[in-house]
């Protein structure tokens, strides 16, 4: 309707610093909305397609969060060793990585890559007209607002809580336990965030799991 009046009344609607990517997300789920006709199944194709353009990224950075946890028992003894020389231990600990062509962020770059789409959906969601009142399936009639009865983010927080247990780690036992608070976290986040945003996450958590399945059961 603003592009019908004209007078570019249609920049109004401004997706702020992340517009570089809602537009462009924004189009995409247009197009699967134009062929399925569901905003929801619309997500879940965007979602699939952002997952595949990133999975060489997220692959590499899998395997050497992989191949970091085999090095613990060496990394062990170094400790072990040189407990008296914190130096000289980082230094030791860095010539290992380089050694086995591990990057000790690697684990860091899954969460990271999907931060600035998250926030680009999250705007699409608020301020698209599109998506306003849009339902997707059974209970949720309405993708810009909470899931009412909760369920989908409580689901969110119990596949996070897998993909956790199921992703290598080199953390020390107590870091490992403050990590695992995360998916507690996340899912009172995802309590009021619109349904369309935990839709997303949910399924990229999924897609991410079924990854690191593969990577897991893959011979090294």
């Amino acid at each position: 309707m603003l592009e019908a009046v004209n007078h570019q009344l249609a920049k109004a609607i401004d997706f702020g610093f992340f517009s570089i990517l809602s537009k462009p997300l924004l189009h995409v789920l247009k197009v699967f909305y134009s062929f399925i006709g569901n905003w929801g199944v619309a997500i879940i194709l965007v979602t699939v397609i952002i997952k595949l353009i990133f999975w060489p990224l997220t692959q590499k950075s899998y395997s050497s969060m992989k191949a970091m946890q085999k090095l613990q028992p060496e990394m062990a003894k170094l400790r072990e060793k040189f407990k008296n020389d914190k130096q000289r231990l980082n230094v030791e600990i860095m010539g290992m990585y380089k050694e086995h062509r591990v990057n000790p962020m690697g684990g860091c770059l899954p969460m990271i890559i999907q931060i600035p789409v998250f926030f680009a959906l999250y705007k699409v969601l608020l301020d698209s007209i599109e998506l306003r009142h849009a339902p997707f399936a059974f209970w949720i009639t309405d993708l810009s607002a909470k899931d009412p009865y909760y369920v989908t983010p409580l689901i969110m927080g119990a596949t996070m809580f897998i993909q956790q247990k199921m992703t290598p780690t080199s953390m020390d036992p107590n870091q490992a336990k403050m990590f695992m608070l995360m998916p507690v976290i996340f899912t009172f986040m995802f309590l009021n965030f619109p349904s369309g945003l935990v839709l997303y996450w949910l399924v990229n958590n999924l897609l991410t799991i079924g990854q690191q399945y593969y990577i897991n059961k893959k011979p090294s």
